[in-house]
């Protein structure tokens, strides 16, 4: 009799345990997904999305105003870029800022290069004394 109890109890004990064990794990699989928080600044250029690796410097590129932005095989960043009377071409780039906003203030950054949020080009301008980021392409 008193085996029977003992295995009862271990039966009572291993289902219990199961049901807690496969709600857990229901729980985990039907979680809502949580997103994983943007940073709020991106000031380097390994933050920044769409940059396109294996490029090779003075390449034929199409795209001169969004996601602009390669590595060649070295890990030199380049940037699409169309000189007067020229197609578009992969340049040696200036120092990447980051992400930033198209007409925010560039003060301190006046030989860098960013992208804005969705991807545009902009360079650092300074006219009249304030520098700003503009177009890049334009």
């Amino acid at each position: 009799m008193i085996a029977e109890r003992d295995l009862h109890a271990t039966v009572s004990c291993v289902r219990a345990f199961t049901t807690v064990a496969i709600g857990l794990l229901m729980a985990v699989l039907f979680a809502p997904a949580v997103a994983s928080a943007a940073p709020d600044e991106c000031n380097e250029p390994t933050c920044v999305g769409g940059i396109t690796g294996g490029v090779v410097l003075g390449a034929t590129c199409s795209n001169t105003a969004y996601f602009v932005f390669g590595t060649t095989s070295s890990g030199r960043l380049v940037f699409c870029g169309s000189p007067r009377r020229y197609g578009p071409r992969y340049f040696r780039s200036p120092p990447l800022a980051g992400i930033r906003d198209e007409n925010s203030s560039c003060t301190g950054s006046e030989t860098f290069v960013a992208q804005a949020p969705d991807g545009l080009f902009l360079t650092c301008v300074t006219k009249d004394d304030t520098s700003r980021w503009l177009r890049g392409d334009v």
